[in-house]
């Protein structure tokens, strides 16, 4: 795919208006509010921002996402874009997201030019209000997990988000130690995509399905 005509088209895409919570609806466990109601009673907000790379290869358009490696907390062995929490000396939440992409998978803080965001998530569990920053790359150099807080780098066509065998349900078990049932993913390489991931994706998908 042409790289000027899918950053043009994505950016008139964003730029006319992002689908939003709409979008979001698709992969929210019941139980879930939307973001917009559940931030009237949230108290001491806790503000993070990712990174939602894109870049040519193979004549379509990928992107990235880390896998969590397995420790003793809420989002222990997940799959999400690379990012974080915004810290003190971040002059905005973009910085957080380009901080984050670099500490994480090694991508350089110049690298990418901003082409829109999606919009922004609330994860209740962990009181983390998500904003994801969308970065085009032209030529992705070779990216590293960090050891710590990365177990894996997964790579995936975001064209193939599109179809209708990539969206999935399953049930999980929560941290707390119950059983989520029905609970609806993202089948990207054979990892569960779920949660504030999946409901960003939910978005990208809605951009991406107006090509």
């Amino acid at each position: 795919m042409d790289s000027k005509k899918f950053i043009d088209t994505f950016s008139e895409i964003v730029k006319a208006g992002l689908p939003g919570e709409q979008a979001h609806a698709e992969v929210m466990p019941v139980s879930r509010k939307f973001t917009s109601d559940a931030l009237k009673s949230a108290t001491s907000l806790r503000q993070s921002a990712v990174g939602v790379i894109l870049y040519p290869q193979d004549a379509t358009i990928n992107s990235v996402l880390i896998q969590r490696p397995s420790y003793e907390g809420t989002h222990s062995n997940q799959v999400s874009f690379p990012g974080g929490k915004m810290d003190e000396t971040d002059h905005d939440l973009e910085f957080t997201a380009r901080r984050e992409c670099f500490e994480e998978i090694d991508l350089p803080m110049g690298f990418g030019n901003r082409i829109g965001e999606l919009t922004n998530v609330y994860i209740p569990v962990s009181n983390f209000r998500v904003q994801p920053y969308i970065f085009y790359v032209d030529d992705l150099p070779p990216l590293t997990p960090d050891a710590r807080e990365v177990d894996s780098i997964i790579s995936f066509d975001v064209f193939e988000l599109i179809k209708e065998e990539t969206l999935k349900s399953t049930n999980l078990r929560m941290s707390q130690g119950f059983i989520q049932k029905d609970v609806p993913y993202y089948d990207i390489n054979g990892h569960v995509v779920w949660g504030a991931t999946a409901m960003m994706l939910s978005e990208l998908k809605a951009i991406l399905k107006q090509f």
